[in-house]
């Protein structure tokens, strides 16, 4: 039950930073990613859509089309995205302990396949690759970095994810001028100290009776 909870507690998660930047998702799949809430779920179904875009990027490749380099750029884009959000998911998940070694096998095992997919692109050496070129080589790094991570013990990419997050905290408060930092240690002191005050209905001085 604990852990179901905590799954639904990452709903939000893993879409909302990645649609602040240009939408790589349809509104359709945008659905689709809120509704799978367990993490296990939302990676499995960030990998069919990463396939979707690849098969989308060969396809177009497969015939002579003016125009079609703009197409390609903007499916492997859109792929790169959609690993990183993979990325993004399973941190998330580690990070709140919840059991993702289900996904992180699939995830693995889907990259693998894709990274050679996107070997055979560049192989190709299709006439117009020098307009996807970089994309192209973005999204086989970055697919290389994250079946890195998958393959990770979990408890220790679940340290490493703490230890990253305590020196980014440590780094946001290490930037806050003095006066910031004074405010911000007293309303830290002030909610320690109404959090031990238990609440009362006694008048000052009154004592309690037995």
């Amino acid at each position: 039950m604990r852990t179901w909870l905590l799954a639904i507690g990452l709903s939000a998660l893993a879409v909302t930073p990645a649609l602040a930047q240009r939408d790589f998702l349809t509104a359709d799949e945008i659905d689709q990613v809120r509704l799978a809430r367990d993490p296990n779920l939302r990676m499995k179904l960030y990998i069919q859509l990463a396939k979707q875009r690849l098969d989308m990027a060969t396809s177009v490749l497969a015939k002579p089309k003016e125009g079609r380099a703009a197409l390609v750029h903007d499916a492997l884009e859109e792929y790169d995205q959609i690993i990183d959000a993979i990325d993004t998911v399973a941190d998330d998940a580690l990070e709140h302990r919840i059991d993702i070694s289900e996904a992180l096998a699939y995830v693995t095992k889907s990259e693998k396949e894709m990274l050679g997919v996107l070997g055979k692109i560049e192989a190709g050496q299709p006439p117009d690759l020098a307009r996807f070129s970089f994309q192209l080589k973005q999204a086989m790094d970055t697919t290389r970095d994250s079946i890195e991570l998958s393959q990770l013990d979990m408890a220790s990419r679940a340290l490493a994810i703490d230890a990253k997050n305590a020196e980014e905290k440590k780094e946001r408060d290490s930037m806050l001028a003095p006066k910031d930092a004074e405010a911000k240690q007293a309303a830290e002191k002030k909610a320690a100290d109404q959090k031990k005050k238990a609440p009362t209905l006694r008048r000052k001085g009154e004592e309690e009776q037995k």
